[in-house]
């Protein structure tokens, strides 16, 4: 089999690397990035060799008026920003600011991993089958035995989805994708708006500090291949060995993705209300249209990568519940907004568009053929 995913919203699956300032030019709002190893090459035959590396220890960027003839003539690649503003935000940023997290990719060009995907689904079947009753369970724990916190969750997780040769997930096997084109991906301005109340209302401020990330724009496709050896994992003898209760299938875990992006969807459809955001509301509701269409049919939704923030990556949704709030109460990074009784959480990365905020970033479809 194989699987097809489309981006809906801008997307970035990265691998943790990014551009630094003394990687790449702006030129004619372009990020052109710079073959290295060949001016290097080139500067090797002359006398400008020394100038150049003493350049680039000392510079936090490189000097447009001494070597932009690089960025015309010596680029590996040219990643366009998304709009003419991302580039006049770029120009003001701070250098600290202008480091590109950039989207995981081969010698032959930007691919999606297939352990991010299997992830995402992960996520999804633990949510399903986690119940209220979970959480009750860890709150206690931690209240009463004060465990390791970055170990309070493994109990859940495992009793959910299984763990080593008992997982859930080991009869399925996602291959990285094929390379996509470059010409998919452009620069995006994307800044965190935080959740604010005044006067009994909510309103949204936005953190200084812009991000400007290499993403797939929307629309974007990544093809590979699917297996799910389903005959060997669905005889009742495998499955009362391994104690499970049903095989787990592409089926399966497109209908407990569904379910967990459906909860998600409404909490950020909430959120994009209270914050008056209506560009932001209306690509959320394009999203849940999408999800629609994928009722009793081989595609679910998923958030993945990079910038969904807290709620993408936690298995419980309900972040009002009293036992939530008891775990988060009790890590310090989260305990002094849990304070607040604002919505939590309360700050979002949201993607700009033609200079508005439009999205957020890493909502695809997932098919299977």
């Amino acid at each position: 089999m194989k699987y097809r995913v489309t981006a809906l919203t801008p997307l970035l699956v990265g691998n943790g690397e990014k551009l630094s300032p003394i990687d790449y030019m702006v030129y004619k709002d372009q990020v052109s990035v710079l073959d290295q190893n060949r001016i290097f090459r080139l500067l090797a035959k002359g006398p400008r060799l020394e100038g150049y590396l003493t350049q680039l220890r000392r510079a936090d960027k490189l000097d447009f008026a001494s070597w932009g003839g690089f960025a015309q003539n010596f680029a590996s690649h040219r990643i366009p920003f998304e709009h003419p503003s991302a580039a006049e935000a770029w120009a003001q940023a701070r250098v600290a600011d202008l480091f590109i997290p950039t989207f995981n990719a081969g010698p032959h060009g930007p691919y999606l991993p297939g352990s991010a995907l299997k992830g995402a689904l992960r996520t999804g079947y633990v949510f399903t089958h986690a119940g209220p009753q979970m959480l009750e369970h860890a709150a206690t724990k931690l209240t009463q035995d004060r465990p390791n916190l970055r170990r309070l969750a493994d109990e859940t997780e495992h009793r959910t989805a299984g763990n080593g040769p008992v997982s859930r997930m080991r009869p399925i096997a996602i291959a990285d994708s094929s390379p996509a084109s470059r010409d998919r991906f452009k620069v995006y301005l994307v800044r965190t708006a935080k959740l604010e109340e005044r006067s009994g209302k909510f309103t949204v401020a936005y953190k200084p500090t812009p991000i400007f990330a290499e993403m797939a724009s929307p629309g974007t496709q990544f093809e590979g291949q699917f297996s799910g050896h389903q005959e060997r994992f669905s005889d009742p003898e495998v499955l009362r060995a391994l104690h499970w209760k049903e095989p787990v299938n592409f089926a399966t875990l497109a209908k407990a993705a569904n379910k967990f992006s459906a909860q998600l969807l409404g909490t950020e459809s909430l959120y994009a209300n209270r914050a008056g955001l209506s560009g932001l509301t209306q690509s959320i509701g394009s999203v849940l249209q999408e999800l629609a269409a994928c009722a009793g049919s081989d595609c679910c939704i998923l958030p993945l990568g990079w910038g969904g923030g807290f709620l993408t990556k936690s298995a419980f949704g309900n972040t009002e519940s009293n036992d939530y709030r008891k775990i988060l109460r009790a890590i310090p990074f989260f305990e002094q907004t849990i304070q607040t009784g604002l919505p939590f959480p309360k700050t979002r990365k949201i993607v700009h568009s033609n200079g508005q905020p439009a999205a957020l970033p890493g909502w695809i479809k997932l098919e299977i053929s």
